[in-house]
């Protein structure tokens, strides 16, 4: 199944709808999805046509989910914004049994988006794994440490002081150090 980047707008703004806490405008909407404007009221007129939210205009308006967000499926979404998936053009002869399994993974996608909800992604998502600041205290014993304690290596230059590698056997000799001489503008 391809998503098109207009049912994946659609699909962020009803998310962002089912998030909010009464009618919030367009221009939120946009912003807070990333969707282009223009765009956005596109979708938002045709999400409004097929009945999934309702609009108010004014200061104390804006767009709000039409039923509660655990009504109102992905597949919901998706109709509006793709329309009815059209049966897939006949295959050769030779691989005419694709046919059937094809039917029946269009099908269970329709089964699955037809069971999440809005409502079911809104719960599932909530704060990060962990909200608690980090730890002040030094690392136990078992733990490696900072990036700054760590001990110096053999090769390397203490802090401050520059890096300074000699040059491979040979090099040196073959290097050609060129300056200009003290009367080169004479020259010219």
């Amino acid at each position: 199944m391809r998503i098109s980047a207009r049912t994946q707008y659609a699909l962020g703004a009803m998310l962002a709808l089912a998030e909010a806490d009464g009618p919030v405008h367009a221009e939120w909407i946009a912003d807070s999805q990333e969707i282009p404007r223009r765009f956005c009221d596109n979708i938002l007129l045709q999400l409004r046509r097929a009945g999934l939210i309702h609009s108010q205009r004014g200061p104390e308006g804006g767009y709000w989910l039409a039923r509660p967000a655990k009504e109102i499926a992905l597949a919901d979404v998706i109709r509006v914004t793709e329309g009815v998936e059209q049966a897939a053009r006949p295959f050769p002869k030779a691989a005419a049994p694709l046919a059937a399994i094809w039917a029946q993974l269009r099908d269970h996608e329709d089964a699955l988006l037809g069971e999440i909800t809005l409502g079911d992604i809104v719960a599932s998502t909530g704060p990060p794994a962990s909200t608690e600041p980090a730890s002040t205290e030094p690392p136990a014993a078992n733990e490696p440490p900072a990036h700054d304690e760590s001990p110096a290596r053999a090769d390397s230059p203490a802090r401050g002081e520059p890096l300074i590698r000699p040059d491979p056997p040979g090099r040196a000799e073959s290097r050609h150090v060129h300056r200009r001489s003290p009367d080169y503008r004479s020259t010219r």
